[in-house]
């Protein structure tokens, strides 16, 4: 990443001063804790709009509603994982240490993140082969494509919900 990108993630995202004593209450865990929630529920919606495709095809599909939301699925996924990896990971480290537990769960959530970010591409791929050439995809593999994206992308959510905003509350 470049300065200059780093400069406007510092513009977009909470930050935190790394330098913070590791054994005093972190001002921007609450920030972050905030951001990370509005990251999930932009996921939700999002899957919550992949469902509704998912329900719909093939009879009752929106050619626009599909393109809108195929252009945005990658951007979606992939802003919550850099915010995720660059800032969340980066405070919990520092002010959790390098615990075998918390490794573990950062580690298994970086492979997530890739796997997601592929998935979500070609999610996203399929969805605007469907919209420019209806016949050349199977409605119903592209129906159960998107619920195993979707249904993935909630179990993170879930995860993440569950074991790692409660650690921002001891921080």
């Amino acid at each position: 990443m470049t300065d200059s990108n780093h400069a406007d993630l510092d513009e977009i995202w909470p930050t935190c001063d790394i330098g913070c004593a590791a054994d005093s209450r972190c001002a921007c865990a609450q920030p972050i804790a905030a951001h990370l929630k509005k990251l999930h529920a932009a996921q939700l919606e999002m899957c919550m709009g992949l469902e509704s495709i998912a329900d719909s095809l093939p009879e009752d599909t929106d050619s626009q509603v599909i393109l809108s939301l195929s252009r945005k699925i990658f951007p979606t996924v992939k802003t919550a994982h850099e915010f995720e990896e660059q800032r969340l990971f980066t405070l919990l480290e520092h002010k959790l240490g390098n615990g075998e537990e918390l490794s573990r769960n950062l580690e298994r959530l970086q492979f997530e993140h890739l796997e997601d970010e592929s998935y979500a591409e070609e999610v996203a791929d399929s969805l605007m082969g469907y919209v420019t050439d209806p016949k050349s995809q199977n409605p119903d593999a592209l129906s159960y494509m998107l619920r195993g994206f979707f249904e993935g992308v909630r179990r993170h959510i879930a995860f993440e919900a569950e074991h790692i905003l409660p650690m921002l509350t001891k921080i």
